[in-house]
């Protein structure tokens, strides 16, 4: 049995804490908002994840020093945009001996850091290990059958974050490309807005099988020329994921995208989903990067224009499909 801090209490963080708790591991819960602690007390069930029944067991707390003093695991479940500044606060509680696992997906905007690289500045020394991969929450927490991906540095730490996670339910394998891993997760949000606002235009299945074949083809350049390796975007953390997002109604990024291919500014769409719409925070940084890197992501470009630009989303798509013809693989080589 590991002591496990969750740190954050939305519904990914939730579910697995839940995962964790039926692994008979000791889990606390952190969240900065006492009224939602409160409610997990009081009600033992958390809003976005309804009818599920977190074990009376689970230690809920507001005191991060409680959460994080002691612990063998720490899951850092916060929304990206908090990644830093909630690693910041944990900083000063923060010991050697323990692993920080983030289990979010987003890219920082200022800096272009990646999750892992924000921790690791925030907190020096930090093992930091990378779960991801085709995870609803809502799934997660009914038992139903995930596969992720636990990544980091040293095989070592990947390999005993693999042990504690898995489940007959949840099953976990290991990767290096630590970097690959959260590119991947960062991209397949934007693309899953795009395939989004392409359902909310009435557009079909075609068309979101194009969204998802060429947002990999982006998403593995991109990662391609930052260092990462092409395996991992046709694995469980960039295909795999980014078709879960593009497909689901459980995506709060699809959800988002279809009421902006409606007619709602990007604003009015977080409200209507009420939840952090990740695609959106990343999708300023996935353009930032393209243009670091010379990379060419004509979708993630279209995205930054109908999210911040007012361009309409149907003249998006008008020039993305107009663009000028190319091979779809130019590595191949033609016969003479």
């Amino acid at each position: 049995m590991k002591k496990i801090a969750v740190i954050g209490s939305g519904s990914w963080g939730m579910a697995l804490a839940l995962l964790l708790s039926d692994n008979a591991h000791e889990v606390t819960v952190w969240s900065a908002v006492p009224e939602e602690i409160e409610e997990l007390k009081t009600k033992h069930e958390h809003r976005t994840l309804p009818g599920i029944k977190m074990p009376e067991s689970m230690i809920l707390t507001t005191e991060l020093s409680e959460a994080v003093s002691g612990k063998d695991i720490l899951v850092l479940a916060v929304p990206s945009i908090y990644t830093r500044n909630t690693a910041a606060k944990m900083a000063p509680f923060y010991r050697n001996s323990q692993i920080i696992v983030s289990v979010a997906k987003g890219i920082e905007e200022g800096t272009l850091k990646t999750l892992s690289e924000q921790i690791e500045e925030e907190i020096p020394g930090a093992q930091v290990c990378v779960l991801s991969g085709p995870s609803h929450a809502e799934e997660v927490s009914r038992h139903l059958p995930t596969v992720c991906v636990a990544g980091a540095h040293k095989k070592e730490i990947a390999e005993r974050i693999q042990d504690v996670f898995m489940s007959p339910v949840f099953r976990v394998y290991i990767s290096p490309d630590i970097l690959g891993m959260q590119i991947g997760g960062a991209v397949k949000n934007v693309i899953a807005l795009a395939a989004g606002i392409a359902d909310g235009l009435g557009y079909g299945d075609n068309t979101k099988a194009a969204l998802i074949t060429r947002g990999i083809a982006e998403m593995t350049r991109l990662g391609v020329s930052m260092g990462a390796k092409q395996e991992t975007f046709a694995g469980l953390t960039g295909m795999g994921d980014l078709i879960v997002t593009c497909a689901s109604m459980h995506s709060r990024n699809r959800r988002a995208g279809i009421l902006i291919g409606k007619g709602y500014t990007f604003e009015a769409a977080m409200k209507e989903v009420n939840q952090v719409v990740e695609g959106v925070y990343s999708a300023k940084a996935a353009l930032m990067l393209a243009e670091k890197y010379h990379t060419e992501m004509p979708i993630v470009r279209e995205v930054n224009k109908i999210l911040f630009s007012n361009k309409p989303p149907k003249q998006a798509v008008d020039d993305l499909m107009q663009r000028n013809p190319v091979s779809e693989n130019k590595q191949l080589k033609w016969q003479l």
